[in-house]
Order: structure tokens, then sequence, then C-alpha cells
């Protein structure tokens, strides 16, 4: 099994690049500078792996540099201006792909773009298997599954700690501060659609004894979740106090500055919750939580553990959301192994 990681040289593709490698498997590093890439590797004690150069403005290159591998991680952000280009040469290539991506518009994009392509390719495209869209798109499904269909589902996304966001995630926060202030996509009455309303300002997460509050934000969840289940509202909402820091970014001259990402140390100290509080049409409720630390090595075995998958057995052809990709039970059961905790909770009947 050979699986690429573009953008090797980056912080999160470091990450995915280690992982592959203490899993035994064959990683090949691309990237478009190869003083970089060299760097990058040695960094990360990789020097012995191969190295291909590349860029997202030379299609037949990136074909090239992508050939002969079963699949390709792209953790280059931000994916916005950048990432359909990669997309476009692993279908070319006729390799499996998946993204560390968090760029709501930018999933949506993937979805109607390439659905076709894909499927005509014999190529699987999953984007956003992260930390959070993952266990929260997987765990969605098995709320339906024990609920029946959907009358309304909302996210929260809770992360205290950490060391601050990699220079990656701030220039995709930069990219993207347009849909972030406005909140980003719902899903309402059969589409996604901007501007609707947030239906709660404040969420008692478990445990907690008083209200968070909480504001709409552009999870990729909304995008993926309604692709797999039956469900008439899902809106995502994030910490208020996160996003009224994120509403006002650092300047682009000022992140090259920063530190490439947050120690390990600062990673280990990092807890996240996400929360899906479910609805099902006949009035019942049931909530899933998601539980962990770690969010960028989090993303980078939830990536690596995508990309083997899709190798070893790949799913059906085309644009896929997780739960459509990966079995959702296995999948959260595998987590396990990296401190991930998920739980299903039903208020007691009557």
């Amino acid at each position: 099994m050979k699986i690429a990681v573009f953008g090797a040289n980056g912080y999160q593709g470091k990450l995915v690049a280690a992982e592959l490698v203490r899993r035994g498997v064959e990683a090949v590093l691309v990237g478009r500078d190869p003083v970089r890439l060299a760097r990058a590797a040695a960094s990360v004690g990789l020097v012995h792996l191969e190295k291909r150069v590349a860029t997202v403005d030379d299609h037949p290159g990136l074909v090239e540099a992508l050939r002969g591998c079963d699949a390709v991680v792209n953790c280059a952000g931000p994916f916005t201006p950048s990432g359909e280009a990669v997309v476009r040469a692993a279908i070319t290539a006729g390799l499996h792909y998946v993204d560390t991506a968090g760029e709501q518009l930018y999933i949506s994009g993937i979805f109607a773009t390439f659905a076709a392509a894909a499927e005509a390719a014999g190529v699987t495209v999953v984007p956003a298997t992260t930390d959070a869209c993952l266990p929260a798109d997987l765990l969605a499904h098995l709320l339906a599954a024990r609920i029946g269909p959907l009358d309304e589902l909302t996210s929260i996304h809770v992360i205290v700690g950490g060391g601050g966001p990699s220079r990656g995630s701030l220039r995709s926060v930069i990219e993207t501060i347009e849909s972030v202030r406005a909140g980003g996509l719902a899903y309402d009455d059969g589409a996604w659609r901007p501007g609707v309303p947030a239906r709660r300002d404040a969420v008692t997460l478990p445990g907690e004894p008083e209200a968070t509050r909480v504001v709409r934000f552009p999870l990729p969840e909304v995008v993926t979740v309604p692709r797999h289940v039956a469900v008439r509202h899902v809106e995502g909402l994030a910490e208020a106090e996160l996003v009224e820091r994120l509403n006002s970014p650092v300047p682009a001259a000022v992140v090259e500055s920063l530190p490439e990402g947050p120690s390990e140390d600062s990673r280990r100290g990092q807890r996240f919750t996400y929360v899906l509080d479910a609805l099902g049409a006949d009035g019942r409720r049931a909530r899933g939580i998601v539980r962990g630390t770690d969010t960028y090595g989090t993303t980078a075995a939830i990536a690596a553990e995508s990309a083997c998958r899709l190798a070893a057995g790949p799913a059906k052809a085309g644009v896929l959301a997780p739960a459509q990709a990966f079995d959702s039970l296995d999948f959260l059961d595998y987590l396990a192994r990296h401190g991930i905790r998920w739980s299903i909770e039903e208020p007691p009947a009557g």
C-alpha cells in the first residue's frame, strides 16, 4: 500500500506522514518546494521517504506525482483556492482521495463538482476526514438509525486549550472569513441555504452546570449529514467566544511570523467536545457526544485511517460523506485507540 501526502511540508501534513509511517504504510511526500519538503521530512525523522515535487497549477505534473499511489491525503490548506486541483489530479491518476479540509463551502463544492467524474473513474473521494467532521458524520448516522427520520439535528463544537491554531488553520480562516462571519450554510427543507437564523443561542454541555453561549458556524457536517440521513433541518454551532475571536483574524502578514503550530505538549492539553442533538420526526430525542484531545493529532489518525481503508477495500465510487464510505460503528470504535470517546444518550421514556 502506498499513500501520497500532498502538502507534506506543512504542519498537518507532517503529522499525517508520521502517522502513516508509524502504521507501516509506505508514504510518498508531495509538495511544491523541494527544499522545504526535504527540511520537513528531516524535522520528523522521515528523510528516507520518497519525495515528489508538484504544484497545483501544473495538472500534468501533479497527476504524474500521484501516479503509482493507492490514495492521497491532501493536507495543503487553505483548500478553497487550491483543493479542487488536487481532487482533479487524483481522479485523473485513478487514486482515492481524502483531505483534512474544514472549509464548508469548499467541501460543498467538491460534492457538486466531482461526483460524476469520480464515479466514472472508479475513484472514491471523501473530503473532511478530520477530528470533527468524520466522527460527527458517523455519529449522526447512528443517531438516525436509533430514532428514525429526524426533524432536526444540531451539531455543536467546543474546543478548549491546545496552544492555538497552526499557520495553515489561520490561513484557512482568512480565506473563508466571510463565510465564518455569516455563519455558513444550514440545511433546511431539502436545500443548503445561507442566512438561516440559529434556533439556539445557548447549549448545556455534558457535565456542565451552566449553558454555553453558541452561534452559527460553518461546520462541514452540515454539508455531509443530509446526504445519508433523512433530516429536515441541520445547523452547526460553535462556542460564541471562539467565533468572536475568529471574526477578527490575525493579519496575513503576521501569520507567517507565528510558530508553525502548537507544540506536542500543548496539543496534549487540548480538550474537545462535539455534541449532536437530534429530534426525531416522532418527537423522540437523543444526544450524541464525542470527546477527545489533540485535534491535529486526531485528524492525522483519522485521515491516515481513511486513506488506508479506501486503499485496502474501497467504498463505492463517487464523492461520499464519511458515513457513506465507512462503517460508522466500526470506525468510531477504531477511534477509541486514539483516545476518542463517544456515546449516545436518550432521555428516560415518559
